[in-house]
């Protein structure tokens, strides 16, 4: 299938993404409104709320304008490499959790992104009272997959 018409067809039968597909798809997060697909060859994750997906566009905007220091760009208009959002989605999840000190914390997997960014919401009083900076020191700390060795 060519790439342009892959879209396409993705963004068609998928037209509310979860907007942190690319954690979700690496396995080291879930959320309980997340629903899998697949499509060609690939996997996509969409979104059941449109109210939470909303809700989490607006928290990863933030938060990627908030790493961009940590990850050293000095523009973000959108999604990152995907090596880098990996890295601030899953850093600024794993952040979030210690921030609200949930049990399991050295455990690399988040069970409920949803769940996660509501109780933070609502122990801050709100998205813009959450303490960004803790955050992006799990941003900057956390290391994606490392490139297998090639073999000779």
């Amino acid at each position: 299938m060519e790439e342009n018409e892959y879209r396409n067809t993705y963004h068609s039968v998928n037209p509310t993404q979860c907007v942190f597909e690319k954690s979700i798809n690496s396995r080291r997060s879930q959320c309980s409104l997340a629903h899998r697909f697949c499509l060609a060859d690939r996997e996509g994750v969409s979104c059941t709320s449109n109210t939470a997906q909303q809700q989490c566009h607006g928290l990863l905007t933030v938060l990627r304008e908030k790493a961009r220091f940590a990850m050293k760009l000095t523009k973000v208009d959108g999604p990152l490499p995907h090596g880098k959002e990996v890295k601030v989605q899953m850093g600024s999840l794993l952040g979030l959790k210690k921030l609200l000190d949930i049990a399991g914390q050295e455990n690399l997997e988040i069970s409920d992104i949803h769940r996660l960014l509501d109780l933070a919401v609502k122990k801050y009083a709100g998205e813009e009272n959450i303490p960004y900076d803790q955050i992006m020191q799990e941003v900057v700390r956390f290391e994606g997959r490392r490139k297998r060795a090639q073999r000779t």
